[in-house]
């Protein structure tokens, strides 16, 4: 059985789908059968595992009902409606003083139901303004607070590389960034605000050569090992990933005298052995 990853909106989750015998590629929208009804959405991507119950059996996973068309992807509301029920809920937001906000607005096929995102530093009460969104569009609301990360791939425009975000051009999931990814490329002494993107958080290119990088870092001996150059003894003191060499600090001759650091190329220095 074929799985195909379905989004309903760029910041909502992807749920798995049987494609159901359908010719279909990623990017193609699909109409499907959720729990709260038929919706339309975005295949993102195929996977080949199904995903496990608790009780380690399979997941059921819901058909896709067909390929959507034309007049489908008509009858989801314009931009006209959309800034229509962002600018009520945002003046909405300022009546009430509450700590968030508002982003985007995700509606279903048939229009019965309006899926707010918004992002806020902490949890929000928020059950005022449903009451008050949903009498004002006779609507099933529902609210979604996503993370700056998410917000970015949604209102981000260039990226500090002068070309789109990553998250806006071809990113369907974000995955884990961390500080070590950015210690193995040697960028940490830049700062963070130079290796962060426009979401606050550590760029998602540090993990596209993140495993070149672990791989030439191994070829390097150790910060500490001691190592001979030329006949003399020393110890390795820092590490040049792309160029393969390694600082070496050789002790003075005598007391008096600094240490001296040498780089040495350890791919030239192992062609002489």
């Amino acid at each position: 059985m074929k799985i195909v990853q379905v989004q309903f909106a760029p910041w909502d989750k992807a749920y798995n789908f049987s494609t159901a015998g359908l010719e279909l590629v990623t990017g193609d929208y699909v109409i499907v059968e959720t729990e709260m009804g038929k919706e339309l959405g975005k295949i993102i991507s195929f996977c080949d595992e199904q995903e496990k119950a608790e009780d380690g059996t399979a997941k059921e996973i819901k058909p896709i009902l067909r390929k959507a068309v034309f007049e489908d992807i008509e009858k989801v509301a314009d931009e006209k409606r959309k800034n229509e029920v962002m600018n009520f809920c945002r003046q909405a937001i300022e009546r009430t003083s509450l700590p968030m906000k508002l982003i985007d607005a995700h509606f279903s096929l048939d229009g019965n139901r309006i899926n707010f995102a918004f992002t806020s530093d902490g949890r929000v009460d928020f059950r005022d303004l449903v009451k008050e969104l949903a009498a004002r569009f006779s609507a099933n609301i529902r609210l979604t607070q996503i993370g700056t990360r998410d917000e970015a791939k949604i209102t981000g425009d260039c990226g500090s590389c002068g070309r789109g975000l990553c998250c806006r051009e071809f990113l369907c999931e974000f995955s884990s960034i961390t500080s070590e990814m950015a210690e193995a490329q040697q960028v940490v002494h830049r700062g963070s605000e130079r290796i962060s993107g426009m979401c606050g958080r550590l760029m998602c290119c540090l993990s596209y050569e993140y495993e070149g990088y672990k791989d030439m870092a191994g070829k390097l001996p150790p910060i500490g090992t001691k190592v001979n150059v030329d006949g003399v003894r020393g110890t390795v003191c820092g590490h040049h990933i792309l160029k393969q060499t390694v600082d070496v600090r050789i002790p003075p001759e005598k007391a008096d005298e600094r240490d001296i650091t040498i780089e040495v190329d350890i791919n030239r220095k192992n062609k002489k052995k």
